[in-house]
């Protein structure tokens, strides 16, 4: 694996997104190796704790959008839409406690790596948001709501490229607890050495759980929900109207244009 690198150490393994040239962008093959590390964490006894960070100078800019492919059905889309969502359901699923480390941008889908994990400290001067380009529905949104609540994530999800502080992420309820950037790193390698001192089997009595709780509310029906409202935006006549507008203007165009005052 290249773009995504799997250390350990003490107890608490380490999954680093490792493209910095690009913040970090999810691409296929990158969200491919991603499921490979994560499959990897869950068979090995000797990682009682994840940390998932990311290279260079963000955590990621979320979906690289430049990865995307044509001639699909609503069927497909959804279909692949859903197996995204699956791929993040399958790191809330694993039996070990999952630490999201955020610094710098957590952008879209990046931030739903963090709804699935079960911690998530950030710097207090993270940049957490939305898509810049209004091109989906639902998909980021459904995972946001079960976090900061609906009129927050409305707030959040009707304005493109909305973005706060990590201190206000932590305000909000998204961030479990922020930090200066500085004493992000010890911190969270100071709890997750803490943690993983816990016996394997309370860990994951604890996380099952408080997961189970959450699923008896509809947390699972209501993320996965999320893959069919973005596949019916895909075919209809709102992205029709994202579509003319970066043809017009370009994506770095498009994205400034929704962004103005």
């Amino acid at each position: 694996m290249d773009l995504v690198l799997l250390g350990k150490q003490e107890r608490v393994g380490t999954l680093t997104l490792n493209p910095p040239e690009k913040l970090n962008a999810m691409n296929p093959t990158l969200l491919e190796e991603f499921s490979e590390a994560i499959a990897s964490v869950g068979a090995d006894e000797e990682i009682k704790v994840l940390i998932i960070r990311g290279a260079g100078r963000a955590f990621s800019a979320g979906y690289d959008l430049a990865a995307g492919g044509g001639g699909k059905t609503v069927d497909t889309d959804r279909t692949e839409l859903q197996r995204m969502i699956e791929r993040w359901l399958s790191l809330r699923e694993l039996p070990k406690p999952v630490i999201a480390m955020v610094h710098g941008y957590c952008l879209a889908g990046a931030s739903q790596i963090c709804a699935c994990s079960d911690v998530i400290f950030m710097a207090d001067n993270a940049r957490l948001g939305f898509p810049s380009l209004p091109a989906g529905a639902g998909f980021v949104s459904s995972m946001w709501n079960w976090l900061v609540g609906p009129h927050r994530t409305k707030y959040m999800a009707f304005l493109p490229g909305s973005q706060i502080s990590g201190k206000e992420a932590e305000a909000m309820g998204f961030a479990t607890r922020t930090f200066p950037a500085e004493t992000l790193e010890a911190e969270t390698y100071q709890y997750a050495r803490r943690v993983a001192k816990v016996p394997a089997e309370k860990l994951r009595l604890e996380k099952l759980a408080i997961n189970r709780a959450m699923d008896l509310q509809g947390f699972r029906t209501a993320v996965l929900s999320g893959a069919e409202y973005d596949a019916i935006f895909h075919f209809g006549s709102g992205n029709d109207e994202i579509l003319r507008v970066r043809k017009e203007r370009g994506l770095r165009g498009a994205i400034q244009w929704y962004e103005e005052q």
